[in-house]
């Protein structure tokens, strides 16, 4: 996992703009304030559906990265596979770098 991605979502989280937790995040798509939806690699097949579905349907941005122990640790709260990205200018340059990596290879739909 890169490490610069994993910092900018340690900012992100400090900064007020990273909201982690499935109700909450559920909450924050329906109420169109997600710039980008990240899902843990190792989530359940149902949350990774749940949350394609939803961000799908309102076209934001999902994407699927890394396990949860790595997504947690860079945030500093346990066992946490959903994970929103409020402001748009941090969620453009996570998005970029993940899709700029050479092993990044993420199905549509958050498969």
């Amino acid at each position: 996992m890169d490490s610069k991605i994993l910092s900018l979502l340690g900012l992100a989280k400090k900064s007020g703009n990273l909201i982690s937790g499935e109700d909450t995040c559920e909450r924050l798509i329906k109420k169109d304030q997600a710039s980008l939806v990240i899902i843990a690699q190792d989530a359940s097949e149902n949350t990774k559906k749940k949350f394609a579905d939803m961000t799908t349907y309102r076209d934001i941005r999902c994407v699927t990265l890394a396990n949860r122990e790595e997504l947690s640790a860079a945030i500093g709260k346990s066992n946490r596979t959903t994970y929103v990205i409020k402001d748009k200018g941090f969620a453009d340059i996570i998005y970029k770098l993940i899709m700029d990596r050479d092993d990044f290879s993420n199905k549509p739909g958050g498969e």
